[in-house]
C-alpha cells in the first residue's frame, strides 16, 4: 500500500489516500473544506488515475468530515463510520456554523464497520479495531503485513486524542491504546489524525500519557 497525506482544515487535520499498484484507493478522514483543499485531492487523484472505492471516517468529530460530502458525491462511494459515533456525525451541523464552517453539508454514512472486520480494495486490505477514548465509536485500521496502522485521533507522537470532548473518557483511552494498539508489533507504523506518523515500539517506551 502506498499512503498519501494532505494537511487541510485550520485544525491542520491528516487527511489520508490509501492506494496500491491497482489503482484502487479509499480516502480516510477528509478534512478538505476549501474550495482549494478539494481541488488539491482531486488533482492527486486524478494525476494518479486512481478508483475511489471506499470513504472511512475513522471517527466523526467536524475535522474530519468537512470533506464527506464532497468526496461521497464526487465519487460516488459508500461512506462507511463506528454506528457508535452515528450521533456525533450527527451532532457536526448544531457546531459547524460557530466553529467557521459556515458551508457544512450533511451526508450519513452507508454502511457500519464493526471491529474485526476486513475492508478490502483493489489488491490490499485493513482490518478493523474498536479504539474508542478520544470518541465513542473511535476506529483504526491496521495491516499487520504491512506494518501500517490509520489511527485517527487515539495515538499521536509523544501524545495521545484528547478526552474532553462529547463522548471522550481518559481512562477508556489509555486501555484503547495498551490493550490493543500495544499488542501489535514495535515497527508498525502509525498515520495519525494530526502530526507526523510514529511507530508503536516508540510510544510504547516514550509516550508520557501511555507508555508501558
Amino acid at each position: 500500500m502506498k499512503i498519501k497525506s494532505f494537511v487541510f482544515n485550520p485544525f491542520m487535520e491528516n487527511t489520508y489516500v490509501v492506494y496500491d499498484d491497482s489503482g484502487a484507493c479509499v480516502i480516510i478522514d477528509p478534512g478538505c473544506y476549501e474550495p482549494h483543499e478539494k481541488e488539491e485531492i482531486e488533482a492527486f487523484i486524478d494525476a494518479e488515475n486512481l478508483k475511489v472505492e471506499l470513504l472511512i471516517n475513522t471517527h466523526c468529530h467536524i475535522d474530519h468530515v468537512l470533506g464527506n460530502y464532497f468526496i461521497k458525491n464526487k465519487y460516488q462511494v459508500p461512506l462507511l463510520i463506528h454506528e457508535k459515533d452515528l450521533e456525533t456525525l450527527k451532532a457536526v451541523p448544531t457546531y459547524a456554523a460557530p466553529y467557521g464552517f459556515a458551508q457544512y453539508q450533511e451526508v450519513l454514512p452507508d454502511q457500519f464497520m464493526k471491529e474485526g472486520e476486513t475492508i478490502a480494495f483493489g489488491q490490499s486490505e485493513f482490518k478493523i479495531v474498536f479504539v474508542p477514548g478520544h470518541a465513542p465509536g473511535h476506529v483504526a485500521l491496521y495491516n499487520l503485513e504491512q506494518n501500517i496502522c490509520i489511527g485517527g485521533d487515539v495515538l499521536f507522537d509523544g501524545s495521545i486524542g484528547r478526552t474532553d470532548l462529547p463522548g471522550g473518557d481518559f481512562d477508556t483511552l489509555i486501555n484503547s491504546i495498551q490493550t490493543k494498539m500495544f499488542q501489535w508489533p514495535d515497527a508498525m507504523t502509525v498515520y495519525p489524525g494530526h502530526g507526523g506518523t510514529t511507530t508503536i515500539g516508540k510510544e510504547k517506551l516514550t509516550n508520557p500519557f501511555c507508555k508501558i
